[in-house]
Protein backbone atom coordinates (compact mmCIF):
# COMPACT_ATOMS: atom_id res chain seq x y z
CA UNK A 1 0.00 0.00 0.00
CA UNK A 2 1.01 3.30 -0.95
CA UNK A 3 1.80 5.46 2.44
CA UNK A 4 0.86 9.00 0.39
CA UNK A 5 -2.63 7.23 -0.60
CA UNK A 6 -3.19 5.91 2.89
CA UNK A 7 -2.69 9.59 4.38
CA UNK A 8 -4.97 10.98 1.76
CA UNK A 9 -7.70 8.51 2.33
CA UNK A 10 -7.49 8.41 6.13
CA UNK A 11 -7.16 12.34 6.43
CA UNK A 12 -10.42 12.34 4.12
CA UNK A 13 -12.17 9.56 6.60
CA UNK A 14 -11.35 12.19 9.33
CA UNK A 15 -13.21 15.04 7.40
CA UNK A 16 -15.92 13.35 6.45
CA UNK A 17 -16.75 11.91 10.04
CA UNK A 18 -16.42 14.93 11.74
CA UNK A 19 -18.12 16.89 8.97
CA UNK A 20 -21.05 13.94 9.60
CA UNK A 21 -21.65 14.99 13.28
CA UNK A 22 -22.19 18.64 12.47
CA UNK A 23 -24.35 18.44 9.59
CA UNK A 24 -26.90 15.71 11.72
CA UNK A 25 -26.37 18.74 14.89
CA UNK A 26 -27.65 21.23 12.52
CA UNK A 27 -30.65 19.42 10.38
CA UNK A 28 -31.63 17.44 13.33
CA UNK A 29 -33.45 20.69 14.13
CA UNK A 30 -35.36 21.32 10.71
CA UNK A 31 -38.57 21.29 9.96
CA UNK A 32 -40.22 18.09 8.69
CA UNK A 33 -42.14 19.74 6.08
CA UNK A 34 -38.76 20.01 3.68
CA UNK A 35 -38.43 16.72 4.23
CA UNK A 36 -36.60 15.34 0.67
CA UNK A 37 -36.86 19.15 -0.36
CA UNK A 38 -34.10 21.24 -1.80
CA UNK A 39 -35.66 23.63 0.98
CA UNK A 40 -34.14 21.76 3.35
CA UNK A 41 -30.63 22.74 1.94
CA UNK A 42 -31.94 26.43 1.56
CA UNK A 43 -32.40 26.29 5.19
CA UNK A 44 -29.65 24.54 6.37
CA UNK A 45 -27.42 26.95 4.48
CA UNK A 46 -28.06 29.81 6.89
CA UNK A 47 -26.68 27.56 10.03
CA UNK A 48 -22.78 27.92 10.74
CA UNK A 49 -22.69 24.67 12.18
CA UNK A 50 -24.09 23.12 9.08
CA UNK A 51 -21.95 25.22 6.78
CA UNK A 52 -18.98 23.95 8.56
CA UNK A 53 -20.04 20.15 8.78
CA UNK A 54 -20.13 20.77 4.88
CA UNK A 55 -16.88 22.56 4.72
CA UNK A 56 -15.27 19.76 6.11
CA UNK A 57 -17.00 17.34 3.87
CA UNK A 58 -16.09 18.75 0.67
CA UNK A 59 -12.11 18.90 2.26
CA UNK A 60 -12.56 15.64 2.41
CA UNK A 61 -13.75 14.59 -0.96
CA UNK A 62 -10.93 16.40 -2.41
CA UNK A 63 -8.98 14.68 -0.33
CA UNK A 64 -10.15 11.09 -1.23
CA UNK A 65 -10.39 12.37 -4.88
CA UNK A 66 -6.70 12.90 -4.65
CA UNK A 67 -6.50 9.10 -3.14
CA UNK A 68 -8.72 7.50 -5.60
CA UNK A 69 -6.70 8.97 -8.60
CA UNK A 70 -2.74 7.73 -6.33
CA UNK A 71 -4.62 4.37 -5.76
CA UNK A 72 -7.76 1.98 -7.08
CA UNK A 73 -10.96 2.48 -5.82
CA UNK A 74 -10.90 -1.25 -4.14
CA UNK A 75 -8.23 0.08 -1.88
CA UNK A 76 -9.40 4.10 -0.75
CA UNK A 77 -13.18 2.77 -0.53
CA UNK A 78 -12.68 0.62 2.66
CA UNK A 79 -10.40 3.00 4.15
CA UNK A 80 -12.76 5.96 3.67
CA UNK A 81 -14.81 3.46 5.80
CA UNK A 82 -13.14 4.28 8.78
CA UNK A 83 -14.90 7.78 8.82
CA UNK A 84 -16.97 6.41 11.38
CA UNK A 85 -14.30 6.17 13.74
CA UNK A 86 -13.83 9.92 13.63
CA UNK A 87 -17.82 10.31 14.20
CA UNK A 88 -17.44 8.48 16.74
CA UNK A 89 -14.80 10.15 18.38
CA UNK A 90 -16.35 13.82 17.91
CA UNK A 91 -19.74 12.00 19.19
CA UNK A 92 -18.16 10.67 22.29
CA UNK A 93 -16.47 14.33 22.70
CA UNK A 94 -20.06 15.76 22.68
CA UNK A 95 -22.02 12.87 25.17
CA UNK A 96 -19.50 12.44 26.93
CA UNK A 97 -19.62 8.59 26.85
CA UNK A 98 -17.17 6.00 27.21
CA UNK A 99 -16.11 3.39 24.24
CA UNK A 100 -16.82 0.40 26.39
CA UNK A 101 -17.03 -3.02 25.13
CA UNK A 102 -19.41 -2.20 22.25
CA UNK A 103 -17.20 0.53 20.96
CA UNK A 104 -13.85 -1.62 20.94
CA UNK A 105 -15.51 -4.40 19.44
CA UNK A 106 -16.75 -2.03 16.75
CA UNK A 107 -13.38 -0.18 16.47
CA UNK A 108 -11.14 -3.72 15.97
CA UNK A 109 -14.04 -5.54 13.71
CA UNK A 110 -14.21 -2.24 11.55
CA UNK A 111 -10.11 -1.50 11.47
CA UNK A 112 -9.34 -5.49 11.08
CA UNK A 113 -11.69 -5.90 8.38
CA UNK A 114 -10.22 -3.51 6.45
CA UNK A 115 -6.90 -4.49 7.13
CA UNK A 116 -7.88 -8.40 6.02
CA UNK A 117 -9.76 -7.28 3.00
CA UNK A 118 -6.88 -5.70 1.52
CA UNK A 119 -3.80 -7.88 2.74
CA UNK A 120 -5.81 -10.44 1.42
CA UNK A 121 -7.19 -8.95 -1.69
CA UNK A 122 -4.22 -7.12 -2.74
CA UNK A 123 -5.87 -4.70 -4.81
CA UNK A 124 -4.20 -3.59 -8.17
CA UNK A 125 -5.05 -1.45 -11.14
CA UNK A 126 -5.78 -2.78 -14.54
CA UNK A 127 -7.84 -1.79 -17.64
CA UNK A 128 -10.75 -0.43 -17.49
CA UNK A 129 -13.82 -2.14 -19.68
CA UNK A 130 -14.19 -0.55 -22.83
CA UNK A 131 -17.96 -1.94 -23.40
CA UNK A 132 -20.31 0.50 -22.34
CA UNK A 133 -22.81 -1.46 -22.11
CA UNK A 134 -20.86 -3.18 -18.79
CA UNK A 135 -20.22 -0.01 -17.49
CA UNK A 136 -24.43 1.40 -17.52
CA UNK A 137 -25.38 -1.86 -16.71
CA UNK A 138 -23.71 -0.98 -13.15
CA UNK A 139 -24.71 2.59 -13.01
CA UNK A 140 -28.22 1.98 -13.98
CA UNK A 141 -28.48 -1.11 -11.58
CA UNK A 142 -27.08 1.02 -8.22
CA UNK A 143 -28.80 4.36 -9.18
CA UNK A 144 -31.92 2.29 -9.53
CA UNK A 145 -31.76 0.27 -6.39
CA UNK A 146 -30.83 4.08 -4.74
CA UNK A 147 -34.30 5.19 -6.51
CA UNK A 148 -36.23 2.41 -5.14
CA UNK A 149 -35.05 2.80 -1.32
CA UNK A 150 -35.69 6.45 -1.78
CA UNK A 151 -39.41 5.72 -2.84
CA UNK A 152 -39.93 3.63 -0.08
CA UNK A 153 -38.53 6.05 2.16
CA UNK A 154 -41.22 8.58 1.54
CA UNK A 155 -43.37 6.20 2.68
CA UNK A 156 -41.44 5.61 5.99
CA UNK A 157 -40.15 8.89 6.91
CA UNK A 158 -40.30 8.26 10.37
CA UNK A 159 -39.62 4.83 10.36
CA UNK A 160 -37.21 3.12 7.97
CA UNK A 161 -36.68 5.82 5.99
CA UNK A 162 -34.07 7.39 7.06
CA UNK A 163 -31.88 4.18 6.69
CA UNK A 164 -33.27 3.89 2.76
CA UNK A 165 -31.78 7.25 2.23
CA UNK A 166 -28.99 6.76 4.02
CA UNK A 167 -28.27 3.44 1.89
CA UNK A 168 -29.95 5.13 -1.23
CA UNK A 169 -27.07 7.93 -0.58
CA UNK A 170 -24.28 5.53 -0.03
CA UNK A 171 -24.97 3.81 -3.41
CA UNK A 172 -24.78 7.25 -4.93
CA UNK A 173 -21.51 8.35 -3.44
CA UNK A 174 -19.84 4.70 -4.35
CA UNK A 175 -20.97 5.52 -7.85
CA UNK A 176 -19.91 9.25 -7.37
CA UNK A 177 -16.08 7.99 -6.45
CA UNK A 178 -16.14 6.09 -9.31
CA UNK A 179 -16.87 8.16 -11.73
CA UNK A 180 -14.31 10.52 -10.03
CA UNK A 181 -11.79 8.99 -10.31
CA UNK A 182 -12.71 8.23 -14.40
CA UNK A 183 -12.60 12.09 -14.41
CA UNK A 184 -9.25 12.10 -12.90
CA UNK A 185 -7.52 9.78 -15.36
CA UNK A 186 -9.58 12.05 -18.50
CA UNK A 187 -7.79 15.25 -16.50
CA UNK A 188 -3.97 13.50 -16.66
CA UNK A 189 -4.44 12.42 -20.14
CA UNK A 190 -5.76 15.42 -21.73
CA UNK A 191 -6.66 18.50 -18.96
CA UNK A 192 -9.35 20.76 -18.79
CA UNK A 193 -10.20 20.37 -22.31
CA UNK A 194 -10.74 16.33 -22.25
CA UNK A 195 -12.51 16.72 -18.73
CA UNK A 196 -15.21 18.94 -19.32
CA UNK A 197 -16.42 17.00 -23.04
CA UNK A 198 -16.97 14.04 -20.69
CA UNK A 199 -20.33 13.29 -19.33
CA UNK A 200 -18.70 12.10 -16.25
CA UNK A 201 -18.01 15.28 -14.31
CA UNK A 202 -21.45 16.67 -14.51
CA UNK A 203 -22.68 13.40 -13.34
CA UNK A 204 -20.25 13.48 -10.13
CA UNK A 205 -22.07 16.72 -9.46
CA UNK A 206 -25.51 15.45 -9.78
CA UNK A 207 -25.06 12.90 -7.77
CA UNK A 208 -22.72 14.87 -5.01
CA UNK A 209 -25.96 17.12 -5.09
CA UNK A 210 -28.78 14.19 -4.68
CA UNK A 211 -26.61 12.34 -2.35
CA UNK A 212 -26.76 15.19 -0.03
CA UNK A 213 -30.39 16.27 -0.54
CA UNK A 214 -30.66 12.29 0.55
CA UNK A 215 -28.21 12.62 3.70
CA UNK A 216 -29.64 15.56 5.01
CA UNK A 217 -33.33 14.21 4.92
CA UNK A 218 -31.96 11.22 6.98
CA UNK A 219 -30.14 13.43 9.44
CA UNK A 220 -33.39 15.30 9.75
CA UNK A 221 -35.60 12.20 10.26
CA UNK A 222 -33.07 10.28 12.72
CA UNK A 223 -30.18 9.77 14.53
CA UNK A 224 -26.58 9.25 13.90
CA UNK A 225 -27.45 5.99 15.43
CA UNK A 226 -29.97 5.31 12.46
CA UNK A 227 -28.71 6.77 9.25
CA UNK A 228 -24.46 6.68 9.12
CA UNK A 229 -24.19 2.80 9.79
CA UNK A 230 -26.33 2.41 6.50
CA UNK A 231 -24.48 5.72 4.78
CA UNK A 232 -20.87 4.37 5.66
CA UNK A 233 -21.75 0.19 4.73
CA UNK A 234 -23.54 1.66 1.62
CA UNK A 235 -21.13 3.59 -0.37
CA UNK A 236 -17.26 1.16 0.62
CA UNK A 237 -19.75 -1.71 -0.94
CA UNK A 238 -21.06 0.28 -3.73
CA UNK A 239 -17.28 1.42 -4.68
CA UNK A 240 -15.92 -1.77 -4.46
CA UNK A 241 -18.29 -3.12 -7.06
CA UNK A 242 -17.64 -0.57 -9.44
CA UNK A 243 -14.39 -0.59 -9.20
CA UNK A 244 -14.16 -4.69 -9.86
CA UNK A 245 -17.40 -4.34 -12.33
CA UNK A 246 -15.93 -1.66 -15.29
CA UNK A 247 -13.02 0.26 -14.04
CA UNK A 248 -10.33 -2.65 -14.07
CA UNK A 249 -9.11 -3.18 -10.68
CA UNK A 250 -8.56 -6.71 -9.88
CA UNK A 251 -8.56 -8.31 -6.47
CA UNK A 252 -6.95 -12.30 -5.51
CA UNK A 253 -9.58 -14.62 -6.91
CA UNK A 254 -8.53 -17.82 -5.37
CA UNK A 255 -10.47 -19.64 -2.53
CA UNK A 256 -8.60 -18.60 0.11
CA UNK A 257 -8.11 -14.83 -0.21
CA UNK A 258 -12.00 -14.71 -1.45
CA UNK A 259 -13.06 -16.40 1.92
CA UNK A 260 -10.72 -13.66 3.80
CA UNK A 261 -12.00 -10.64 1.57
CA UNK A 262 -15.75 -11.57 2.21
CA UNK A 263 -15.07 -12.09 5.79
CA UNK A 264 -13.39 -8.62 6.23
CA UNK A 265 -16.27 -7.02 4.09
CA UNK A 266 -18.58 -8.90 6.68
CA UNK A 267 -16.18 -7.30 9.46
CA UNK A 268 -16.09 -4.18 8.54
CA UNK A 269 -20.19 -3.71 7.94
CA UNK A 270 -20.40 -5.14 11.75
CA UNK A 271 -17.87 -3.31 13.11
CA UNK A 272 -20.03 -0.02 11.97
CA UNK A 273 -23.30 -1.19 12.47
CA UNK A 274 -21.79 -1.56 16.27
CA UNK A 275 -20.07 2.01 16.47
CA UNK A 276 -23.28 3.39 14.58
CA UNK A 277 -25.48 1.95 17.03
CA UNK A 278 -23.40 3.00 19.75
CA UNK A 279 -24.81 5.30 22.76
CA UNK A 280 -22.04 7.61 22.75
CA UNK A 281 -24.03 8.71 18.52
CA UNK A 282 -26.10 11.32 19.60
CA UNK A 283 -29.64 10.33 19.93
CA UNK A 284 -31.54 13.46 18.02
CA UNK A 285 -34.06 14.22 20.26
CA UNK A 286 -33.80 17.76 20.05
CA UNK A 287 -37.13 19.71 19.53
CA UNK A 288 -38.05 20.18 15.70
CA UNK A 289 -39.14 23.80 14.18
CA UNK A 290 -42.74 23.43 13.39
CA UNK A 291 -42.63 25.82 10.40
CA UNK A 292 -40.18 26.60 7.53
CA UNK A 293 -37.45 27.75 9.77
CA UNK A 294 -34.31 26.34 11.90
CA UNK A 295 -34.64 26.96 15.51
CA UNK A 296 -31.64 28.76 16.64
CA UNK A 297 -29.07 26.41 18.22
CA UNK A 298 -27.12 26.94 21.80
CA UNK A 299 -23.95 28.18 21.84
Amino acid sequence: MSVPVLVLAVSAACCLGFGFVLQQNAAQRAPLKDFLSFRLLFDLVKVPRWLGGIALMVVGMALGAAALGQGELSLVEPLLATNLLFALALSRRQTRQPLGRQGWAGLLLLAGGVTAFIVAGEPQGGTATTDPLRQWMIIGGMIGLALLFTAHAKRSRLGSGPVLLALAAGLLYGVQDALTRVSGQRFSEGGFAELFTGWQPYAVLALGITGLLLVQSAFETASLRKSLPALTAAQPLAGIICGVGFLGDRLRADVVALSWEAGGLLAVVAGIVLLGLHPAMPTGTAERAPVGRLQPQPQ
